[in-house]
């Protein structure tokens, strides 16, 4: 191999590897959750072969504006992110992105984002992103290090998504939409209760004051665990009212009995290894949940 086809291959890769580090910021696991909870709101609320255009454009800009918000959140918080082990390697803390590439990324995808919306969706889901972006950038990431009620409101902003999707294809409002509100915000305070669990002494190490960390004992963090998993047991049985079919609400209010089991036994013994069962059951049972409440509310 010649001196410049060296070269060359070791552009290629660096700039592969910068490519990864953007995609990175974007927090791909969590992108995908919400896209995945609009598409399911979009099929809820209706959507047919006709709303496909506006389907597409809504996951086109709803990706953007999430992109943008996990970017802006890793911008505020890298000082805090290097602290912790789990987060050190990410591309601004590690060193990999500089503070102005990733503000400027955040603003990009922003300003591209709501644009797309606002365009090819309509204002309704525009505002609705917007709402998602200011409640999750401007009011949860600053509360994470000032009281534990930040994951009230972060459970606020993971929610809001539902609410995308079902104004991208019908402005009509029903108990069919708020079920799946209700079960996007109670589903993340046994999930984020586990994650705090598990990884509480960085948390504490990085000055996030979550649940965990204000009140170490755990039980603060379990009752919240407890509470959550028996609301969704409810709420999951919203779209069944005056229904004659009721069989996919049963089965989801099932499985949130399961997910309130493993909260107990997390309650009953403050372990890693209840923490995880939990943390496990809650990534298991919200696409199955929300996928019955769907198939029950489409119309």
């Amino acid at each position: 191999m010649s001196m410049t086809t060296f070269t060359i291959e070791q552009q290629r890769v660096g700039w592969i590897a910068r490519a990864g580090d953007f995609v990175e910021l974007t927090k791909p696991r969590i992108s995908i959750m919400v896209l995945v909870t609009v598409t399911i709101a979009m099929l809820a609320a209706g959507a047919a072969a006709e709303d496909l255009p506006v389907a597409v454009a809504t996951l086109l800009g709803v990706a953007l504006v999430a992109a943008s918000a996990s970017a802006c959140n890793q911008w505020l918080e890298r000082d805090r992110d290097g602290r912790m082990l789990r987060t050190a390697d990410r591309p601004l803390p590690a060193g990999r992105l500089t503070p102005w590439e990733v503000l400027a990324f955040a603003l990009l995808t922003m300003i591209c984002g709501m644009s797309f919306l606002m365009v090819f969706a309509g204002w309704s889901p525009a505002a609705w992103a917007l709402a998602t972006w200011i409640v999750y950038v401007c009011v949860y990431t600053p509360l994470k290090s000032r009281t534990m009620w930040n994951t009230a409101v972060g459970a606020v902003s993971g929610a809001l998504p539902v609410l995308i999707g079902w104004s991208a294809i019908t402005p009509a409002w029903d108990l069919r939409i708020a079920s799946l509100f209700l079960v996007l915000f109670f589903w993340q305070f046994p999930h984020f209760v586990a994650i705090a669990w598990i990884y509480r002494q960085q948390y504490s190490d990085a000055g996030f004051r979550m649940m965990t960390v204000t009140d170490p004992s755990g039980q603060l963090a379990a009752w919240h665990a407890m509470v959550g998993a028996l609301i969704l047991i409810v709420v999951a049985m919203l779209p069944a009212i005056g229904q004659p079919q009721a069989w996919p609400c049963l089965l989801a209010a099932l499985l949130a009995s399961v997910q309130l089991f493993f909260a107990w036994r997390f309650s009953r013994q403050l372990t890693l290894g209840t923490a995880r069962q939990l943390l496990a059951m809650s990534i298991v049972y919200l696409p199955l949940a929300l996928g019955l409440l769907a198939f029950q509310a489409v119309p």
